[in-house]
Order: C-alpha cells, then sequence, then structure tokens
C-alpha cells in the first residue's frame, strides 16, 4: 500500500495546484526519485543503513556531554533511576547544548559548506534556483531558512517564495533534534527523515505552486551569516538562542497539553448525551484521517493510533505530537529499545510523519518572521500560509510512505 498511498499524495498536490499546466514534471518527479532513493539507501541498502547508524550513534556521543553540564547544574535530579524521566532536565539542556555546538560549526564555516554543498547538489538535479535551493539545503540545519536568503527575499518569485516557506515547515531544525531524541525517538529516524523532507518540500511546493513567473538574476547567491566577533561570542549566542528554543517548546507544551485535556472534557461531557463517552479531539481525527494512514502503509489495527499522532500535530505542534508517541516507546538508560503496543512499521512510519514544523500554527511564526524580513511579502505570505501546511505535511507523509515501504521490505 505503500507506494499506492505516495501516488495518492501526489495526486491530492496535483488537484491542489494553482496552475496545473504550468507544473515542471521533470522537477516534480526528480525530487521524489531523490526522497525514494535517499529513503532506500539509508534504510534498506547495508552500507546506508551502516552510514546513517554511525551518523546516529556519533550524534548521540555527541549530545551525551550535555550530561557534564546538566549534573553540574541540577546534581541528582538527573538521575532517571532515581526520580524517573523528567522533561525539563532531559530535554531543555540538549536543546540548549545542541543551538550552541551548531552556532559554533556556522562561526567555523562547517554549516555554510554543507548548505552550499546540499543546495548545490539540488539545483544540479533539480534545475531549482539558487535562493530556493539554499533555503531548502539550510531548512535541514536550521528553523528558519528565510534567514539565509534574506537579502533576496524582496525580488524572489512567489513560487520560490513558496519553496522557502514549505521547506520551513517540512524539516526540523537541528536545535530540537537533541529534544526528540530525548523523548525516545531514535536518533537515525529523525536524520533521515529531515534530510528526505527537503527534497520532499521541492516537489509538493512545486505542485502546490508552480513557477510562473521569470525569476530575478542575482549572480552568485551567498549564505546571509552575521559573523561574530569570536567563536565565544558565537557559543553565548547559540546558548541564548537554544534557551529561547527552550522556553517556547515548555509553553508550548504546558499550554497545548492542558488545552487539549480541557477541549476532552468537554467533547466527553457533550458527547455522553448522544452515547459517545469516548469522544475527543483525538477520536475525532482517529476517525477523519485513518484511511490516509491506511493508503500510505500503516498496519489497518494501527491507523487509528497513527490518525490520532499525526492529526494532533497538524493542529497543535510536532512536540505535543512527539509527546504523546513517547508514551508508546521504550528506553533504557535514554535510548530507543522498541516500540509498546504498536508494529514496529508503524512506530517507524510516524517518526517519519511527525518529523517536522507542518502545523497551523507556524502559519503565524512565519508569517511573522519572513513578513519582518520582507515586510512588502506579507500579502502573498498570508495567502500561501495554509497551502503550506498543506504541502509540507505531503512531504512527510510521503517520507513516512517511502519508509514504511523499505521497512516492509526488510520484513519479508
Amino acid at each position: 500500500m505503500n507506494l499506492v498511498g505516495i501516488v495518492v499524495l501526489v495526486g491530492i498536490g496535483f488537484l491542489l495546484s494553482k496552475n496545473r499546466r504550468a507544473i515542471r514534471w521533470r522537477t516534480v518527479l526528480l525530487a521524489l526519485l531523490i526522497q525514494i532513493v535517499f529513503g532506500g539507501f539509508v534504510l534498506y541498502v547495508p552500507l546506508g543503513q551502516k552510514i546513517l547508524e554511525a551518523v546516529s550513534e556519533g550524534f548521540v556521543t555527541m549530545l551525551s556531554y550535555v550530561n557534564e553540564g546538566s549534573s553540574f547544574l541540577f546534581g541528582s535530579l538527573i538521575n532517571e533511576e532515581k526520580f524517573g524521566y523528567v522533561f525539563l532536565f532531559g530535554v531543555f539542556p540538549s536543546i540548549i547544548y545542541l543551538s550552541a555546538l551548531i552556532a559554533v560549526l556556522y562561526y567555523i564555516g562547517v554549516m555554510g559548506l554543507l548548505i552550499r554543498g546540499i543546495g548545490g547538489f539540488l539545483r544540479l538535479i533539480l534545475g531549482t534556483t539558487q535562493t530556493e535551493s539554499l533555503a531548502t539545503a539550510s531548512a535541514i540545519f536550521i528553523g528558519n531558512p528565510e534567514l539565509t536568503v534574506r537579502p533576496y527575499l524582496f525580488k524572489m518569485t512567489n513560487s520560490e517564495l513558496f519553496v522557502v516557506m514549505t521547506a520551513a515547515m517540512a524539516t526540523i531544525s537541528g536545535e530540537v533534534v537533541a529534544g526528540y531524541v530525548g523523548m525516545g525517538v531514535p536518533a537515525s529516524f529523525i536524520v533521515a527523515a529531515s534530510c528526505m523532507a527537503a527534497p520532499g518540500a521541492i516537489l509538493y511546493a512545486k505542485l502546490l505552486i508552480p513557477e510562473t513567473e521569470e525569476s530575478a538574476k542575482f549572480g552568485k547567491v551567498k549564505v546571509a551569516y552575521d559573523r561574530p566577533s569570536n567563536i565565544l561570542e558565537a557559543a553565548s549566542n547559540g546558548s541564548a538562542d537554544g534557551m529561547f528554543i527552550s522556553l517556547n517548546v515548555g509553553a508550548m507544551l504546558l499550554a497545548f497539553l492542558s488545552l487539549i485535556a480541557l477541549l476532552n472534557a468537554i467533547l466527553g461531557w457533550m458527547g455522553s448525551f448522544v452515547g459517545l463517552d469516548n469522544l475527543s479531539l483525538q477520536w475525532m481525527l482517529s476517525k477523519v484521517l485513518k484511511y490516509l494512514m491506511f493508503l500510505i502503509g500503516v498496519p489497518w489495527h494501527d491507523t487509528e493510533f497513527a490518525a490520532q499522532l499525526i492529526g494532533l500535530k497538524t493542529i497543535t505542534n510536532e512536540f505535543v505530537g512527539f509527546f504523546e508517541f513517547s508514551k508508546f516507546i521504550h528506553t533504557a538508560n535514554g535510548t530507543f529499545e522498541s516500540f509498546s503496543h504498536i508494529d514496529y512499521k508503524t512506530g517507524v512510519m510516524v517518526s517519519f510523519g511527525l518529523c517536522g514544523y507542518a502545523n497551523i500554527g507556524s502559519i503565524a511564526v512565519y508569517l511573522g518572521s519572513i513578513g519582518y524580513l520582507a515586510p512588502s511579502r506579507k500579502a502573498e505570505l498570508a495567502r500561501f500560509g495554509m497551502h503550506a501546511v498543506i504541502a509540507s505535511s505531503l512531504a512527510n507523509l510521503t517520507s513516512a510512505a517511502i519508509a514504511g515501504f523499505f521497512v516492509g521490505l526488510q520484513g519479508m
């Protein structure tokens, strides 16, 4: 069913296209091919599996050094055997540490090299412009790809601007990867999902809002970056950004989980009058999306579970989705061991499907962010908002379908 689901997802993108005649199928199909080939390489080919495993183990090892800072600040409170897992102590320090590390890597030029390399590859293969290629590549590593192309936002075409917005929502930033890993999600899934989402973002962006204008000639496009005076300032700025992200994550989780509980109580009370005592937001989402989950390859007995989490992520955010998902993940010493009460294939697909900022709240985030950098483009951004959520959601679900297909092949 996974391959059927991919066709259905692309079909949805085609039906929602603003200009079907203008779709450049070469770009769309090559972007899909990159998604499939990359997914197959890291999830099915032994060499690719070893590379992904090595990268993931390196990431987890690098992340483990945050325990030095955490133990200094919190002492024995981070001892899971004594106090159990505390989200605040497990996730927040990791986000701050990784944010500082990424800032240092930016300062010494490593991040810029990676972004230019991946952006150049996408441009060469897909025929996308320099600006949209760089923005998409940077989205794999940072949460605001519009910052890397901010000098060019004013003159970008609507289609190029839509690629930037979709790439921002389809991927996740490096800083928050630590948060997901801290909740037990395998680092290998997060790394693979974020990389696969980049070509997926281009795929659906070019389906929904195809290019119909002449792109501006910018000459050689460079990654925009305000360079700190030294490496210490870079680390300091990164840790401050990480603190802001951590507080934002905590505030969102506290507010959304509490509001969902309130809403479910109200829905349960209303449902009791018509014999639906279990009426809840999750129940409604499971009924709406379960058939789509089945089409992309989720085993039938897990479709309602997957639909609940994907739907919850779309109307709230991915952290809420991952937090609920973490209840079905069994860990040992802070690392993934197995999924509880669901198929392994389902767990993999949900991990990939949740991995992105594709939610309604992101419209306001990126309308504010990109709108601040390019005030004259606010009207287009507002018009594209819901389309960007749909395009990025389709990109994430396509990654999930591809992952499910190759995981299914392993089990045959």
